[in-house]
């Protein structure tokens, strides 16, 4: 079960962050990001907003650090940890603006980047940078085709229904032949995108029940059966794992949402300082590597 964190301090949503990350700092993130990198952790990850509207930043917050800027900051301080958009919005930029950016995010952090994309949902936001909200469903799918086209190709060309384009140059490129794709969201519809065209799902602000029902109808679909590569799954927990204070709870939401299909885990953690952050980021790593050796010691007692 690989882990990945929901990076503390570069988005504050109301009653979901601790009191500490207000005053959160870059040192504070470059600390997380380190230690991160030290415990084997997957990815950690940074969101993207623009800009949002005063009255809708009371319920979704204000705060939202670039990702672009973010990342490529930390990827000169760590070396292992992955870095994942989680989510950058489609619809606000064209896909090979997103390949030029995020490819040379690609170079400089030597091949780290997780690109998680979304279809957005914020239309006050799309209105503000003039981009179309009404067909942004289809406008995403075809930049995914895009971006899948060109992310890693420094001659790229593409014939889409929204995007178009050839005899062009981009380098850098992305440095992986094949740079993750996740897809964001909350809908059935978001599975399907993924399943259709990414590599992986991270949904958002569902249940492990939830969850396992859109992933038990979608493997039964000719889409999920074509897929050359096995669909990775990254999901969240309904309520932050308290690893020091609440182990035993710990591992039963771990189980319910390894049994929902989950193949990485984002993590959210109650935490009261960024010590206590990594505190808890440890014993998080330490807690699931046991219950992994657990299993394998009962598959191999049982053959």
């Amino acid at each position: 079960m690989k882990l990945g964190i929901v990076t503390p301090v570069l988005t504050l949503l109301p009653g979901a962050h601790a009191r500490w990350e207000r005053e959160g700092t870059l040192a504070d993130v470059v600390r997380i990001a380190r230690a991160a990198d030290e415990l084997g952790i997957d990815h950690l990850t940074c969101s993207e907003h623009v800009v949002i509207p005063e009255d809708i930043a009371l319920v979704r917050g204000g705060r939202y650090w670039d990702p672009l800027a973010t990342l490529g900051y930390l990827a000169a301080v760590t070396e292992r940890v992955r870095l994942a958009t989680s989510v950058l919005v489609l619809g606000y930029h064209h896909p090979l603006e997103i390949a030029k950016r995020y490819g040379t995010l690609d170079q400089v952090s030597g091949g780290r980047l997780i690109l998680g994309v979304g279809v957005g949902s914020l239309e006050e936001e799309f209105e503000l940078l003039g981009a179309s909200f009404a067909d942004r469903g289809e406008r995403a799918d075809d930049a995914l085709r895009a971006l899948r086209s060109s992310m890693s190709d420094p001659r790229p060309s593409y014939q889409g229904t929204t995007y178009r384009y050839r005899g062009v140059v981009l380098e850098p490129c992305a440095l992986q032949d094949r740079v993750p794709i996740w897809v964001g969201g909350r809908t059935a519809r978001s599975l399907r995108r993924a399943v259709e065209l990414a590599d992986g799902w991270c949904p958002f602000g569902i249940s492990p029940a939830e969850a396992a029902g859109m992933i038990r109808r979608a493997a039964g679909t000719d889409a999920w059966a074509a897929r050359d590569e096995p669909l990775e799954i990254v999901l969240q927990s309904e309520r932050a794992f308290d690893p020091t204070g609440a182990a035993e709870r710990t591992v039963g939401a771990v189980h319910e949402l390894r049994q929902a299909g989950a193949t990485a885990l984002s993590l959210r953690l109650v935490h009261r300082s960024v010590d206590h952050y990594i505190e808890q980021m440890g014993a998080m790593s330490t807690l699931v590597g046991s219950m992994a050796s657990t299993t394998t010691q009962g598959n191999a007692h049982a053959r």
